[in-house]
């Protein structure tokens, strides 16, 4: 179904102010585009990873709708948002993979297989999460513009849309930020 960012955004002011049935009208709206984000971050994932894109969006989707008191700006913050919850949602999946116990009902598999595909990707993923969480802590906005531009999938314009900030700045805190993490994970791996 397709719609327009001022749809999406009208919609999400008539939420926030109570209207029950604005949800009922944006949540077919960007269901596909929330979808998307989410096969884009399962790409990534192990072949056997349990959540799968629909439950990805459902659970990004329930805690997006406990946002009671959100000032929803535009179409960009809302899928700002929807990142931010799906990175979330993923990282705390990955370290209760990393805590759980192993053996019981798991799949059998190569001991090379399992080295190299479930515990790197789910060690990448909390190494990518505490990084950024250091990087939040010494620069904000280089750490939503990862955010928004990796886990979310949002095109420079749209990063610079929900961050309010120029497409240039975004370009600039996006090759900053990258370099940063490279450097904080790699020294974390040693």
């Amino acid at each position: 179904m397709s719609s327009t960012p001022k749809e999406v955004t009208q919609l999400l002011r008539d939420w926030r102010n109570g209207n029950q049935a604005a949800m009922d009208q944006l949540m077919p709206l960007v269901y596909d585009e929330l979808r998307r984000m989410a096969d884009y971050y399962l790409r990534g994932e192990r072949r056997n990873h349990t959540l799968q894109t629909s439950a990805l969006v459902h659970e990004a989707y329930l805690k997006l709708v406990d946002y009671d008191a959100v000032d929803w700006q535009n179409r960009a913050h809302f899928f700002g948002a929807a990142a931010q919850a799906m990175r979330r949602i993923l990282v705390d999946h990955a370290r209760t993979r990393n805590y759980a116990k192993r053996g019981g009902g798991a799949l059998k598999v190569s001991l090379e297989e399992a080295a190299e595909v479930v515990e790197e990707r789910a060690y990448e993923l909390v190494a990518l999460d505490d990084a950024l969480n250091d990087l939040a802590r010494i620069d904000l906005r280089k750490s939503r513009v990862v955010e928004l531009r990796y886990f979310g999938g949002l095109s420079v314009e749209e990063t610079a849309e929900v961050l309010g900030i120029s497409t240039v700045t975004v370009v600039r805190d996006w090759n900053m930020a990258k370099m940063w993490l490279l450097r904080a994970m790699s020294q974390e791996a040693t």
